[in-house]
């Protein structure tokens, strides 16, 4: 039981979105391999310590070992996709991929340990009852926080001063050639990201969290350049004044409202979230009890 529900988890965690990544089927293929063993893992890991065969404590650290090692193909694998998109991802969305292929791995442990403890020590019924509910943290953890959380996203009026290229009042770049300025007032879309607090000023002010921002509009809007034209790449620009995260996108299909929900459902990295705030609290309180 504690191998069925612990795959169970690994197939109600993987699926091919609009990033197309795991590919299909054979990027889904290795995912699901690991899965099996991961949920075997976690499913024998309990006898074994009841019986206290604690042999079992080396194949999960040996198994920790194995899930890092699919960290770093993970890691690999898209930084050298990543050199042939038109819009890279960036080092940190890469990271934060890869993070969580591996923490799905200890997901999916989780769910057959304890679906299998609650079967061998109660009966079997509790432990179907145990994996369904092991089932639904599973799914809580398998997906984080969007910019929704943090932050409100408005259309923008893209707008050329002469060569100064601004949206709304948020000065973007210089763009001196003609026609660079013709396919702008044609195609341009600007998005104004406004943060809600001190934390997601600083959160949006991460340039990783900005490609990824960059990266996933244009996955979903298309993106209207070719290689060796960088002066239509898109680009997001802050206002240092108020924090305000200003988008430049050329999109293959121009529907604002679209471009603004998928700003709005865009993750937030966890390796961007900075909490000045908290760290200022935390210090305020170091220096009191000192």
């Amino acid at each position: 039981m504690g191998v069925v529900f612990g795959i169970g988890a690994r197939i109600l965690m993987l699926r091919t979105d609009y990033r197309q990544y795991p590919t299909y089927p054979h990027g889904k293929i290795i995912h699901l391999s690991l899965g099996v063993i991961a949920a075997g893992l976690g499913a024998v890991a309990v006898p074994s310590l009841l019986e206290k065969n604690y042999t079992a404590v080396t194949f999960l650290a040996m198994a920790a070992q194995q899930f890092r090692d699919v960290r770093n193909m993970e890691r690999n694998t898209l930084s050298k996709i990543d050199s042939l998109e038109l819009v890279p991802r960036g080092a940190t969305y890469i990271e934060g991929i890869a993070m969580v292929f591996e923490g799905r791995n200890y997901l999916v442990i989780f769910t057959a340990f304890v679906t299998s403890f609650i079967s061998i020590v109660f009966a079997w019924y509790w432990g179907i009852a145990a994996g369904l509910a092991a089932m639904a943290v599973t799914n809580y953890f398998k997906t984080g926080k969007n910019l929704s959380h943090i932050a409100d996203v408005a259309i923008g009026e893209v707008r050329l001063d002469g060569p100064n290229l601004f949206v709304d009042s948020i000065y973007i770049m210089n763009v001196g050639l003609e026609n660079t300025q013709q396919a702008i007032r044609e195609h341009a879309l600007g998005l104004v990201f406004t943060p809600k607090n001190r934390n997601a000023r600083v959160t949006l002010a991460n340039p990783g969290q900005r490609q990824a921002i960059l990266h996933d509009l244009s996955t979903i809007m298309g993106v209207y350049r070719d290689e060796g034209e960088p002066s239509l790449l898109p680009l997001a620009k802050l206002d240092m004044k108020d924090g305000r995260l200003a988008v430049l996108l050329l999109p293959q299909e121009r529907n604002p409202e679209k471009a603004r929900r998928v700003g709005l459902a865009s993750p937030i990295l966890e390796s961007a979230v900075r909490m000045p705030s908290e760290a200022d609290q935390q210090t305020a309180d170091g220096k009191a009890g000192g």
